[in-house]
C-alpha cells in the first residue's frame, strides 16, 4: 500500500476492501497528514508491516520535532527495513538500484530516489534506467507521477503506488496475487502537494 501520510480514515477503508490480504505497506506512515495516531492504531490492530520512508527517517532522527511520536512508534519505525521480499515481489518506499538490484541498494536509493543516477530532472526515473527485473518492485514516494506500471515479456517489474492521498489523491494497494490495484479516495486534501 502506497504512501499513508497520517491519513487514518483512507487506510481504515482501504484495509477492509483488504481483509483477506496480507498488507505490506510502503513507508511514510505519519507525517503530513490529519491523524498519526490514528494510523498507528490501525498498524497495531491488524498487525500492519512495512518498509522505511524517508519521511519515517526524518521522524527516527528529530522525534522532538513531532509531538505526537511515542517511545513505542519511535521503536517501530527505527526497526523498519528498507525493503521487504516475498516471491518476486520486492517492497521499498523510493526505488532499487536500477543496475545492481536489491542487492545493491543503500538506504539514501531505497528512502529517496527517483531519477538515476540523481535527481537532476533531465535523468530517467529509476524504473526506465535500465531496470530489467526479474523482481517486481513495488514502491511509493512518488505523488506527482501518481500510479506507475513497468512491464517486461509481459509481467510487472515495477509498480508505484503513491497516488497522493495526504494532497488529496487516493490511497492505492497493489494486489501481487491478482496483478491489480485497489484504491480510496481521499476525504480531503489535507496539504498542498510538494
Amino acid at each position: 500500500m502506497g504512501d499513508v501520510h497520517g491519513c487514518s480514515g483512507e487506510l481504515a477503508k482501504l484495509l477492509k476492501k483488504l481483509s483477506d490480504h496480507k498488507v505490506v505497506l510502503l513507508g511514510d506512515l505519519f507525517t503530513k497528514g490529519p491523524d498519526p495516531l490514528g494510523v498507528w492504531a490501525l498498524i497495531q490492530e491488524h498487525r500492519l508491516v512495512s518498509v522505511l520512508g524517508n519521511h519515517d527517517v526524518s521522524v527516527i532522527r528529530d522525534p522532538q520535532k513531532h509531538p505526537w511520536v511515542t517511545p513505542e512508534i519511535l521503536s517501530y519505525l527505527q526497526e523498519l527495513p528498507l525493503m521487504r521480499k516475498k516471491g518476486r515481489f520486492v517492497a521499498v518506499h523510493a526505488a532499487v538500484h536500477p543496475e545492481k538490484g536489491p542487492q545493491g541498494t543503500k538506504q539514501s536509493i531505497a528512502t529517496l530516489m527517483r531519477r538515476f543516477p540523481n535527481d537532476t530532472p533531465s535523468n530517467p526515473f529509476w524504473y526506465d534506467a535500465g531496470w530489467k527485473g526479474p523482481e517486481c518492485v513495488v514502491f511509493g514516494h512518488d505523488a506527482l507521477r501518481g500510479l506507475v506500471r513497468r512491464e517486461r515479456k509481459g509481467r510487472p517489474i515495477a509498480i508505484g503506488l503513491d497516488t497522493g492521498c495526504v494532497y488529496g489523491g487516493q490511497l492505492s494497494a497493489y494486489l501481487t496475487d491478482e496483478d491489480r490495484v485497489l484504491q480510496v479516495k481521499a476525504k480531503r486534501a489535507y496539504k498542498p502537494v510538494s
